[in-house]
């Protein structure tokens, strides 16, 4: 009887065994929305998935594509994705009415907004958009910050002329001569305008010109950081990677995007979307540092000029209230 109950108790060990190990070894399900649909962007994404990145920290990652920064902070901050990828500016908007939102790392340090028009007109610095026309999408993140530009430069708003438009509406107009230039980010209309016309388009960054605000930025809920904050550390060590290698193979990041979705774009124009983005991951305060981490200094500019120009209630001095590097690999 002794040596039944001694078998009996080593099969019950055994079996809590596998069992504790089947529960050890289950991925957790994280959901990332992104800020718009696929574009270059988003390809390292798709490379932490294709290189098992994520995988090996222990996360089933299922990428959803976004309908605006907008629609992904608050879905994030409802708790129907575990992170959203989104302009931090939006995001600190949400944040300031209550919405229980953080960022826990941002990949677009230098700002991709931009006057973007054909090469041939001329458009290099904020002078040469006086007497030009410009179409823009009313109360988008680019038309907030386009009056902080001008000012900045010392034009006045009355010496561009403005028309308006949805982002395909403004390519639309751009490309049939509608407009001189429209605002949008360099890696999205950029490529796809020059995709669709065969013609240059330059791009004259806000950044370049004394308006840079931090824009793709990991963000999400507060309860998550207290809750599960290995989850989180997890997940930015496998996203810091991902970004780490795209930048080293532009071509796998863009192929491991198409052989998720195949309809995500033409390669070269999503090649072509990802190698714009490539500068725009560090400043001046974080080209020695690893993606992701970002420079208290860069967050709290970027506070300060939503503060003076989107009309956002925000001291630049609480950077910790709405950013953390405390999550990202030491």
């Amino acid at each position: 009887m002794r040596l039944k109950a001694r078998v009996g108790a080593w099969l019950c060990a055994a079996a809590a065994l596998v069992a504790t190990a089947g529960v050890a070894s289950a991925a957790d399900k994280v959901i990332l929305l992104l800020n718009w649909y696929n574009y270059g962007e988003h390809a390292p994404f798709y490379l932490g998935i294709d290189k098992g990145h994520f995988a090996k920290e222990g996360i089933d990652l299922e990428i959803q594509e976004g309908r605006g920064s907008g629609v992904t902070v608050q879905a994030t901050a409802a708790g129907s994705a575990t992170f959203g990828y989104a302009d931090f500016g939006t995001m600190v908007k949400a944040a300031v009415k209550g919405a229980p939102i953080k960022a826990v790392g941002v990949m677009l340090q230098k700002s991709p907004m931009a006057a973007e028009g054909f090469a041939d007109k001329n458009i290099r610095t904020p002078k040469d958009v006086i007497g030009k026309t410009v179409v823009s999408t009313p109360g988008d993140s680019f038309s907030q910050l386009w009056p902080a530009l001008l000012k900045v430069n010392g034009i006045d708003e009355k010496q561009v002329k403005v028309i308006s438009g949805d982002a395909a509406t403004k390519r639309n107009a751009v490309i049939s001569g509608q407009a001189d230039f429209l605002l949008g980010n360099v890696n999205d209309q950029k490529p796809l305008i020059e995709e669709a016309t065969g013609k240059p388009v330059h791009a004259m960054l806000f950044a370049d010109f004394g308006v840079n605000t931090v824009n793709g930025a990991f963000i999400t809920r507060p309860d998550l950081l207290a809750s599960n904050p290995d989850l989180v550390k997890r997940f930015l060590r496998a996203a810091q990677k991902s970004v780490e290698e795209a930048k080293q193979n532009p071509e796998a990041a863009v192929d491991a995007m198409l052989k998720v979705n195949p309809k995500a774009g033409k390669r070269e124009t999503l090649l072509a979307s990802w190698t714009v983005t490539v500068p725009l991951l560090h400043t001046a305060l974080t080209q020695n540092k690893p993606a992701l981490w970002t420079d208290p200094k860069d967050v709290s500019g970027t506070l300060d000029i939503l503060s003076k120009y989107s009309g956002v209630e925000v001291d630049p001095a609480q950077v910790d209230k709405f950013y953390t590097n405390d999550f990202l690999p030491k």
